[in-house]
Formats: C-alpha cells, structure tokens, sequence
C-alpha cells in the first residue's frame, strides 16, 4: 500500500526552544499509524527558526491530515503550523 507524506511548518511558542526537543514531542503526539520520517530547522530571519516536519501516514488514513494537525496544535510548545504540501509516495 502507498504512503502519503505530509510536509507542517511547525512555529515554537519560544524562540529559544531546542528544535530537537520539539521534534521529539512531535513524534510522540502523533497517532500511531503515522510517523516522522525527518526534519528540517528553517531559519525565517532576526534569529526566528521553525520546523520543517516530514510526516507519513498511510494513504488510506481516516481523517487526513486534521488528526495530525489536531496532534501537533494541541502540544504547549507549538505556536502554530501550516500544511506546506501532501503528496503520495508509491
């Protein structure tokens, strides 16, 4: 079966967060059936950085990607998100 993976732009609530400790409680707060397959750090300007998140779910998945939006804004650490883009992966 294919994989759909998912690309969020995850904005800190802190500028001074460690980007590895939010990748970890990302992939903690995900559902089950998906994963974080990377990230990247993306510096936006004045020091300001986010998180690049790259997500796979199964293409399949009952919801989308709500359930994976719903998991990311609800962690304290997280400002806020964008999808960038979804695409499917054979």
């Amino acid at each position: 079966m294919a994989k759909v993976m998912a690309v969020f732009r995850v904005y800190p609530k802190d500028i001074s967060l460690e980007m590895t400790e939010l990748a970890e409680k990302i992939r903690s707060a995900l559902p089950s059936e998906c994963q974080l397959a990377k990230y990247e750090v993306e510096e936006i300007g004045f020091g300001i950085k986010l998180l690049k998140a790259y997500i796979l779910m199964p293409e399949d998945y009952e919801g989308g990607t709500s359930r994976i939006e719903e998991a990311l804004s609800s962690l304290d650490e997280v400002s806020q998100i964008e999808e960038e883009y979804v695409t499917r992966i054979s």
